[in-house]
Parts: C-alpha cells; structure tokens; sequence
C-alpha cells in the first residue's frame, strides 16, 4: 500500500494528481510554514499566448514572521476569482468538455473564500468528485522532515522544480504552441473529460518510483 505526502496546492498539476491517482493512501502536509513562489498559491493554464499563470493572492505577516499554510489569509481587495474564471472561460470555451464541467466549477470562483488552505481542500473535493477519484485522504498533525511517507511535498516548489513529463493529448492552442506540459488539472480535465482518470493512472512518473 502506497502511501504519499504532499501539499494542498491551487488547482495542482497534472503530475501532481497522478501522484495521487496512483497512490492508496493520501496525507495532505498540514503544519508547513508558508513559502512565497510555489504552487500552494498558483497554478498554470494554457491560453491564446501560450501559458497563463493564475496566482491567488495573499495577506503577509506584518512584521515578517512565518506564518504556517493553514492560517494564511486570501487577499480579497482584488477580484482575483472573478478574473481567474474569465481566464478559464477565455481559454477554454472551445474545449470538448468545458461547457460540461462549468456549472459545477463555476461555484469554485464564486464561493466566499478567506484561508488559502481550505480553499485549496475545497478544490480537491470537487475535482475528486468531477474526475472520479475515491483515494483515501488523511492529514498531517506535525511536521516531519523524513517522513514516513513517500515524501512529494517537492512537487509544490515552482523555482527548481523537478522537470516531470507526462503524455502529450490533445490541447486547445496545441497547433500554436505545440504541448503544453505539465499544466493544471483543469487543462486535462476540460480537454480530456472522462478520460482523465485513466489518464492519471497510466502516467510513468519517474518521480513516483
């Protein structure tokens, strides 16, 4: 039984929910200190100029101290979900399979959101859902730097991240910028539908051996 850690982040990469297709036993990192610049808080989609970076933004400590994930507050002064949605709609409106999922996304973008980590969970709940995923989730209660686990709480790091590659399909801006790897689910999902999960579960990462 494998069993893997790894991050919450904002609407992960397709690798990333590989990781978790494949595995048995899921334990999301819950006592971790905030890092700028990762994928706790960001997340990439194709669009007409090629990739397009959707980033959530978030309250800083005033006085420069760690915060821990779990208690970061979302910055709501900018409509940051409504322009994340028009994005996806942009993006997207010609996929095979976004207007089939868009009412049950749409409510992602338009949910009152305060805490970066329980709207990441949030995410995860309806993605499961939508893809069809049953893996069992638990939660870390301290922070271990050798975990027990198979550790892929590397996966979450956007500088110096590991170079995953996974199986071309067919994208909606493919003819013009070739493929896109490694983008959020979200890509996958709209472009693949209810393929994606056997998708997710045929993926060799060379990461997961």
């Amino acid at each position: 039984m494998s069993t893997i850690l790894l991050h919450p982040t904002y609407f992960p990469s397709i690798a990333h929910m590989a990781a978790i297709a494949q595995a048995d036993h899921v334990v999301f990192e819950m006592e971790d200190n905030y890092q700028k610049q990762t994928y706790r808080n960001r997340t990439y989609i194709a669009h007409s100029n090629g990739k397009l970076l959707l980033n959530v933004p978030v309250k800083h400590s005033h006085d420069g101290s760690r915060q821990k994930t779990k208690n970061v507050a979302v910055e709501n002064d900018f409509p940051w979900q409504s322009h994340h949605l028009k994005s996806l709609q942009s993006a997207y409106r010609t996929s095979p399979f976004f207007e089939f999922y868009e009412d049950e996304l749409t409510p992602i973008f338009t949910r009152n959101v305060k805490q970066l980590m329980e709207h990441n969970l949030y995410i995860y709940e309806q993605l499961f859902e939508l893809i069809g995923m049953d893996t069992q989730i638990s939660f870390s209660e301290t922070y271990e730097k050798q975990p027990e686990q198979l550790d892929f709480r590397f996966m979450t790091k956007a500088k110096r991240e590991k170079k995953i590659t996974i199986e071309p399909y067919t994208q909606v801006f493919i003819e013009k910028h070739g493929f896109l790897n490694n983008l959020s689910i979200l890509d996958l999902l709209v472009n693949e539908g209810p393929n994606a999960l056997t998708y997710l579960e045929r993926q060799e990462l060379s990461c997961l051996k």
